[in-house]
């Protein structure tokens, strides 16, 4: 692993919490009555989390399956997360 791609990776995993931040504070804004929550976001919230988390998995081990580095196998497995996350950041920000 070169120092280039560690840090792209630490960039992603920052990319990755802010939004995740962003994603919570604008749910419990929603969920106290702060701001107008969406029809059915509660449930939305909870059954995207074992999908989102499932195809993290797939992805981390079929990466470990092919011999990758640690740092392709963690940016894999990040990949369906960040897509969940930045999706649904867009969308709550509307």
């Amino acid at each position: 692993m070169f120092n280039s791609e560690l840090f792209t990776l630490q960039l992603r995993i920052a990319q990755l919490m802010a939004e995740t931040q962003t994603v919570m504070a604008l749910r419990l804004l929603a969920m106290s009555g702060a701001i107008p929550a969406k029809r059915g976001e509660n449930e939305r919230m909870v059954e995207e989390k074992g999908v989102a988390m499932a195809s993290a998995f797939a992805a981390g081990v079929t990466e470990m399956m092919k011999g990758r580095r640690p740092d392709q196998i963690m940016s894999a497995a990040m990949a369906p997360i960040s897509r969940k996350v930045s999706s649904n950041r867009k969308r709550l920000m509307k």
